[in-house]
């Protein structure tokens, strides 16, 4: 396999420049002036928002949403077990059962679909990736504690007609994306307006994506008798229809999913096991939403909209003898008004408000063998709510987004969810953010903790009850002039501050996890510091470099094994990440290279287990070589071949009741290469 990555090197490398190829530095009309950035922070926006657009997507393999953070600071992924390859995100020190994760403005990660949902959103899909810190819009709902994470799938009317997107790597893993966007002609009509009166036009757009992944042979790494990934068939695929009549909008979109796992002993040396232990994971989903919106005043842009969105989640899972059966069906439904203040009959667009309604329902119908009887976890959720939000704008000097929830919980009742955010820019050269607001959770013990299913441990469940936070930001941003350059320089530093979280202690025994609410321990307290400085420039034209540096300090309070409730910080919840990536990119954009450095902070082990390593490093990069329509692309991941070894506690004794394959802290696979190529057939001017 190295042997044919070589070779792929060098026909890149050494491929001469085509005819026409050498037309294209003919061309005087087309001059490149500046390379278009792959990461934007908003300048006036009072949300503390940065936006991955598909540059920055392009910068690594991402073959999904859990891959597409590998170049970004502000958000960690890694794997939460060493067995299933089920990855997880942690923004301001927390895991993303905190993050509210959204796929245009529609609930998508979220309850069953924690474990393995980041890989359900393919890369090649998606359009952009906004990450909001701290407190978010009330709009989008109450569920955000350390940030919202939002992303933008291609359009049909804004995508082209035909995009492949091909990519295997080293481990034998291959997938497969093919996408496209239509324009569907429509009957004309004939219509007659009176002279000055506005003409509406009408239009229709539909759009197909298509994935499949799979990754078909179990490859043992470290020798430690399992799986370092389980074989995998993925297969996606999603349509969408967009329709515009004038200043109505309507937008219409269904993903039909299915996900197949197999892992466990089905590595080297493991022929001749009488009684091996396998891991079985099955997944369906089926989701949708409709969008309407509709602008009855274009001058102001006052308008109405409403989003329906349905999906049903279904899982058949089996780790060992233990069995993880469960399925959740959710509805969302949220209908809003945006409108400005008028005063002396003259529109005021720096004042406008957004107010109305939503209602969220979950039900779950789950069951969990892991002792001699299942626990029965259904459930169900209904969740009406008010909100009304008001936003200012003062010049480029101030904004303020000051906005407040009513929810209601048949499982928890009523309660108020009361957010602001503010930024101030007393210079072009300098701005300050703010923001303050309250986040609520509805917690799932089994979904939100999978990663300890895969071990001996026992498993110890409370009645859970609903978290809840206070998260307060501070942030600022110079942008500092250095010839005809600009640096772009930002501090950040969050505080969250549980009132209740559901406790994971995995200190009181080391063979069982006890889950219990923080309000349960007198006493217990929960919070997290994060702190960040990063430094971003465009060195020459084409050339970037960014550098960063994170702190995290998350502490609980948990039960030792003499029975003391100590407050400590939180298990596999690393301390600090250092990161510096560069890219550079050709002039004419016929050659693109990107290297990504990561320094990562060692996580705290659970008592009774030793620490492996107390720091440990990554490197990524990456050569893309553009063609007119195409684009081959090599690179590699983990380069330096860290892998934390063991990865499985007690990994030849699957059955004892030491096995463990939850204490992961590191990388549990080494370095890899993948080879991709890329196609855009480009739309045609209508």
């Amino acid at each position: 396999m190295r042997r044919l990555v070589y070779i792929f090197l060098l026909i890149i490398f050494a491929m001469p420049i085509t005819a026409q190829e050498a037309s294209d530095f003919q061309i005087e009309e087309v001059t490149v002036v500046q390379r278009k950035k792959g990461k934007i922070k908003s300048r006036t926006e009072a949300f503390d928002t940065e936006k991955l657009n598909s540059e920055e997507l392009c910068r690594a393999a991402c073959c999904n949403l859990s891959e597409a953070f590998e170049t970004n600071a502000s958000v960690d992924v890694a794997y939460s077990d060493a067995a299933t390859g089920a990855k997880q995100i942690r923004l301001l020190g927390l895991s993303g059962t905190y993050v509210q994760l959204i796929q245009e403005n529609t609930p998508a990660v979220r309850g069953l679909a924690q474990t393995f949902g980041l890989e359900y959103i393919p890369g090649p899909w998606m359009q952009s990736i906004q990450v909001s810190k701290g407190t978010s819009s009330v709009v989008n709902g109450y569920e955000a504690t350390s940030g919202q994470i939002n992303v933008e799938l291609l359009k049909p009317q804004t995508q082209n007609p035909l995009a492949v997107n091909l990519m295997v790597n080293s481990e034998l893993m291959a997938e497969a994306n093919i996408m496209g966007g239509w324009k569907i002609p429509l009957k004309e009509h004939e219509h007659h307006h009176a002279e000055g009166e506005h003409c509406d036009h009408e239009s229709l757009y539909t759009g197909i994506l298509a994935h499949y992944g799979g990754g078909f042979m179990a490859m043992d790494g470290n020798h430690d008798s399992f799986a370092d990934m389980p074989k995998v068939q993925n297969a996606n695929l999603a349509n969408r229809w967009f329709y515009k009549h004038g200043d109505y909008t309507f937008q219409a979109f269904v993903r039909g999913l299915y996900d197949r796992r197999r892992g466990g002993q089905i590595g080297h040396h493991t022929d001749t096991l009488a009684n091996p232990y396998l891991i079985n994971l099955n997944t369906w989903r089926v989701e949708g939403f409709l969008k309407n919106g509709y602008v009855y005043d274009p001058e102001s842009g006052s308008s109405v909209a409403v989003i329906a969105a349905l999906s049903y989640h279904n899982l058949d899972n089996s780790y060992g003898q233990r069995n993880w059966r469960a399925n959740q069906l959710n509805a969302y439904l949220n209908a809003m008004w945006q409108g400005v203040f008028e005063g002396g009959g003259e529109v005021d667009n720096n004042h406008r408000l957004t107010t109305g309604l939503s209602v969220n329902y979950d039900r779950y119908e789950e069951s969990l063998v892991i002792g001699p009887s299942p626990l029965a976890l259904d459930r169900h959720e209904v969740v009406p709510g008010l909100f009304a939000e008001y936003n200012l704008k003062y010049d480029d000097i101030l904004s303020l987004v000051a906005g407040v929830r009513l929810d209601y919980s048949t499982r928890h009742g009523l309660f108020c969810t009361p957010r602001m955010n503010i930024r101030y820019t007393p210079f072009e050269w300098w701005t300050l953010r703010g923001s303050v607001g309250m986040g609520y959770r509805s917690p799932n013990a089994v979904a939100d903790n999978a990663f300890v299913l895969p071990s001996s441990r026992a498993l110890y469940l409370t009645d859970v009850k609903q978290e809840r936070a206070v998260n307060t930001g501070l942030s600022t941003t110079f942008y500092i002039p250095l010839g005809k350059k600009e640096l772009q320089l930002s501090m950040e530093y969050y505080y969250t501050h549980f009132l209740n979280s559901l406790i994971v202690d995995m200190d009181q025994d080391q063979h069982a996890v006890h889950i219990y609410n923080q309000t349960d321990l007198p006493g217990a307290k929960s919070f997290a510091h994060s702190a960040q400085i990063e430094a971003s420039i465009e060195v020459l034209r084409g050339w970037t470099w960014t550098a960063a540096f994170r702190y995290t300090d998350v502490r609980q309070t948990t039960v030792d094994a003499n029975g003391i409730a100590r407050l400590r910080s939180k298990a596999l919840s690393n301390r600090f990440k250092g990161i510096v990536t560069t890219s550079y990119q050709t002039p004419l954009k016929k050659w693109q290279f990107d290297i990504t450095a990561q320094f990562n902070g060692v996580s705290r082990m659970p008592d009774g287990f030793q620490q492996p390593f107390t720091w440990y490093p990554q490197l990524m990069a990456q050569v893309t070589k553009y063609f007119r329509t195409c684009s081959i692309y090599l690179g590699a991941e983990n380069m330096t071949n860290f892998r934390q070894d063991p990865s499985i506690v007690d990994s030849f004794h699957p059955w004892g009741a030491d096995f463990d394959a939850s204490m992961v802290c590191g990388p549990t696979a080494g370095w890899k290469i993948y080879l991709g190529f890329r196609y855009d057939l480009e739309k045609k001017d209508s």
